[in-house]
């Protein structure tokens, strides 16, 4: 049986709930502040995040729209965003009428170039979205600085990077709003859904409104808005998981750690946390120059080796651009992330190893 690089942890616990819920037939809620399970995961990010509020959705995609909408950002504005990550991140730009500005990475965590960043920036840019990925922090710091100097608020796409924090700060709680995904193959789920975080009261009541038709009390459509509820039962689920959510890190801090071991000394980039950065290991993800023959050969041996994102999103034929971004064209070449998750055993792990050493 292959193992998956991701894979829902989901027990006796979150079946229950989603039962009860069933037996009620309280299935979702149009209130303004959400349901009674919608409401108490909000209070269970809160608590994990240290932010002010949190506002659950339907996706991490719908997140990312929702505050493009908070902010006002509309046709004509432009909005910097890495293109080496999942493409939900331009598309939520394009959906509100505002043009996605890629810009380039890092080789050394495959975040947002600061230096790229401050040179795309032009008298149109309303929003700048760095992504977390792979569960790595993005140079917040000089990001932070660059917005800061300009006035720009900052969209933090940390979808991937529940739990991972720096200098002590999770992720999300850095920027005006911080949006994570609760997608099925992420470090916690609800099956779909994401979750907002901001502590601004202004922007958290603008929220509520959004997800919700723009309404605050039944058919008072006030602003524009969607639906991007969260129904009861996904976010019972993701009530569940944030309660395991520590003893899953734990997990993968443990066989990030075991990997890095056995792949020490071979000519394989690893992945390598910087000083005051603490990384959740939603992938653990290599560079080489021989990532396809690696690739095939941990599939050959029921590993679930998988690309990340092998054609960058300014790459795609809906966004094909003709922008030169070299980091993010080598990433895309050579990196290959590796299953560290809860279920991934001591075995598979010394697998992994002995096949790339073998190569």
């Amino acid at each position: 049986m292959k193992i998956p690089v991701n894979v829902p942890i989901v027990g006796r616990e979150e079946i229950a709930e989603v039962v009860a819920i069933l037996r009620a037939g309280a299935l979702t809620s149009a209130a303004k502040d959400g349901g009674k399970n919608v409401q108490e995961f909000e209070k269970l990010v809160c608590s994990l995040v240290k932010s002010k509020y949190a506002i659950a959705v339907n996706s991490g995609t719908a997140a990312l729209q929702a505050a493009l909408y908070a902010l006002d950002i509309k046709a004509g504005d432009e909005v910097l965003i890495p293109s080496f990550t999942f493409v939900a991140s331009a598309n939520s730009v394009v959906s509100v009428g505002a043009k996605p500005i890629f810009v380039d990475i890092r080789k050394d965590n495959y975040t947002m170039d600061p230096e790229d960043l401050r040179k795309k920036i032009t008298k149109k840019t309303r929003a700048i979205m760095p992504v977390h990925l792979y569960g790595n922090v993005a140079y917040i710091d000089e990001i932070l600085e660059i917005a800061t100097k300009k006035n720009i608020p900052i969209i933090e796409d940390a979808c991937q990077s529940m739990g991972s924090t720096y200098r002590g700060k999770q992720t999300g709680n850095f920027g005006e709003i911080g949006c994570f995904s609760l997608y099925a193959a992420k470090v916690m789920t609800s099956g779909e859904g994401g979750v907002l975080v901001t502590s601004d009261k202004k922007l958290r009541d603008k929220l509520l409104m959004i997800r919700n038709h723009g309404m605050v009390h039944g058919y008072d459509t006030r602003i524009l808005g969607l639906n991007l509820r969260l129904p009861e039962i996904n976010a019972a689920i993701a009530k569940v998981q944030m309660q395991k959510l520590h003893g899953f890190l734990q997990k993968r801090a443990q066989n990030a750690k075991i990997l890095t071991e056995l792949l020490s000394g071979t000519d394989v980039t690893l992945p390598t946390p910087r000083k005051y950065e603490n990384v959740n290991w939603y992938l653990y993800t290599i560079a080489t120059k021989i990532r396809d023959k690696i690739s095939q050969k941990l599939n050959e041996n029921n590993i679930g080796a998988t690309v990340y994102y092998g054609t960058p999103v300014h790459k795609t034929p809906y966004y094909d651009k003709h922008t030169k971004l070299p980091n993010t064209e080598w990433a895309a070449k050579n990196v290959l992330s590796l299953p560290v998750q809860p279920k991934v055993t001591r075995q598979n792990l010394q697998t992994i190893a002995k096949v790339i050493k073998s190569l």
